[in-house]
């Protein structure tokens, strides 16, 4: 079970609510004031970011924070806010994709940096979505959230009761076009390269380290235990432990290469839609 199946499972299903994307992020930007109470916190968890909708009528659109900590596999709700309470979303670079995203609320604002430009950009992308959803719905009329100012134009004056829409500055055109659906492919297939070029990282240097750690337990067994007998034993032991680490070696060599001829299918399906979103656009 991945992450985001995690944590559908235990926050938002049992408030009857649809986890719509997660992403992994961490802060740009220190917080300022209360210094010496940050430099004594280990930042060490893990932050997520959640858009979810809520399945009663007329549904609500929820951004919330998780956070999970070491040494536990379960994850802890922190902050809540509706679409309503988002007034701004700044993409920083609207020319390429980068991970940093700034979100503005009533009351506070946070700089993020997601795990990487592909999360980011989807999590954008869903987001706008959302929120045009959601407005079309309240307003009973089609929304565009952060639509740009005209220089020149007449305003429209609202009242003092009308909400305000979210505004999208600084975010690419591609993540409010009309090939949004091939975005989605492209970025979710650029997130699943990702995490298995790092698990295939993670796996490489295994085997050896198994392998010091048995020749290290062998040698500190063998000098508490020098009788012939105990000899005898620790090689059959030693035996054993090789042909375990050989076989060990010998599947995830196997499983390497099965994920590298996927890898590069994926990475292949990735530039087909590219291109085809390139087209058109």
């Amino acid at each position: 079970m991945n992450i985001q199946s995690a944590i559908s499972r235990e926050i938002f299903v049992p408030k009857d609510e649809k986890l719509l994307v997660a992403i992994e992020v961490r802060r740009r930007m220190k917080r300022k004031g209360l210094s010496f109470l940050n430099a004594s916190r280990k930042r060490d968890y893990s932050t997520f970011l959640c858009l979810s909708v809520t399945n009663s009528q007329p549904a609500q659109v929820l951004i919330t924070k998780v956070k999970r900590y070491p040494g536990t596999r379960q994850f802890a709700k922190r902050s809540q806010w509706s679409v309503e309470q988002l007034r701004q979303v700044n993409g920083i670079n609207p020319d390429k994709d980068t991970p940093e995203f700034d979100l503005v609320f009533d009351r506070t604002s946070d700089q993020w940096v997601a795990g990487s430009a592909a999360e980011k950009c989807m999590f954008v992308q869903v987001l706008y979505h959302a929120c045009q959803n959601y407005w079309e719905a309240k307003l009973g009329k089609p929304s565009t959230p952060g639509e740009q100012k005209i220089p020149g134009a007449p305003e429209n004056k609202k009242s003092p009761d009308a909400p305000c829409q979210t505004n999208f500055v600084n975010c690419q055109q591609k993540l409010m076009g009309d090939a949004c659906s091939v975005n989605m492919v492209i970025y979710r297939c650029k997130i699943f390269l990702k995490r298995m070029k790092n698990s295939m990282t993670a796996n490489q240097g295994r085997p050896q380290r198994e392998a010091a750690a048995a020749v290290k337990a062998s040698r500190s067994r063998s000098r508490s235990s020098p009788s012939p007998r105990a000899g005898r034993k620790m090689g059959n032991v030693m035996r054993r432990a090789s042909q375990v680490l050989s076989e060990r070696g010998e599947r995830l060599t196997r499983a390497e290469e099965k994920t590298g001829h996927f890898f590069h299918g994926a990475k292949q399906f990735a530039e087909a839609a590219q291109k085809l979103a390139l087209k058109q656009i």
